[in-house]
């Protein structure tokens, strides 16, 4: 936790309690004791440092100092990801908070499974407390906004376009033809399929939206390395 996130609410008369894992961390990680001030940031907010007043073992008293600091710029980028493996969609909307994504779509494919939309992964509690923790790890305070498509043809056909409007289009799959972009200059949409890409019907489908397909090359990445390498393609710090 390179960060320790609080809810406005949270905070009363200049002072904080907080409970749970944010606690066991700064106690068991940080080490803090009475006196020490750790970076903190207002959800949604700006960046200032919070002192550890108490501890009692269950709970931590901290007064909040706010600071001009601001979150770092957001990247002109937004992602829509054919629903992954269960498994994955945690480490996956760690990662795009950490990176700086703020807005992300998880979408239906032919090649997602059913059963992966009634995962307990995607309510809003667990999404939200990834997305924190990707905040936490990437010094960031600004949510991310997920949104949940699962009816693939209604969404590309009737909504995609709004949501990608004035960015450029891209759609990584492994028979793409066209390289990746390096180092952009301009906002962009990226789509991501499952393991092994979307089916030809749904690229064809993408690309009658103004989508291009990419490559990053021979090998098949797994969809949270794909993710990850793509940014970072696209996006260079």
């Amino acid at each position: 936790m390179n960060l320790l996130l609080l809810h406005p609410a949270e905070i009363s008369a200049g002072c904080a309690l907080i409970a749970g894992r944010r606690a066991e961390h700064i106690r068991s990680v940080h080490r803090a004791v009475r006196g020490d001030r750790l970076r903190a940031g207002i959800i949604d907010g700006s960046i200032g440092s919070a002192e550890v007043l108490e501890d009692n073992g269950e709970t931590i008293r901290l007064s909040y100092h706010p600071g001009d600091q601001i979150p770092p710029t957001a990247l002109p980028l937004k992602l829509v990801i054919a629903l992954p493996r269960p498994k994955m969609v945690n480490r996956l909307l760690q990662a795009v908070a950490a990176m700086g994504v703020k807005q992300l779509v998880f979408i239906n494919s032919w090649r997602v499974e059913k059963s992966y939309w009634n995962s307990p992964q995607l309510s809003d509690e667990n999404i939200r407390e990834q997305l924190l923790l990707g905040l936490e790890q990437g010094v960031d305070t600004v949510l991310p906004e997920v949104t949940l498509e699962p009816r693939f043809k209604p969404f590309v056909e009737d909504r995609l376009s709004d949501f990608c409007a004035d960015t450029l289009r891209l759609v990584a799959h492994p028979s793409g033809t066209a390289p990746c972009p390096v180092a952009l200059q301009q906002p962009a949409t990226l789509a991501i399929g499952p393991e092994g890409g979307f089916i030809d019907y749904e690229i064809e489908l993408l690309q009658t939206q103004g989508f291009t397909a990419v490559t990053l090359g021979a090998r098949i990445l797994r969809v949270e390395t794909a993710v990850v390498a793509l940014i970072s393609r696209l996006y260079p710090a």
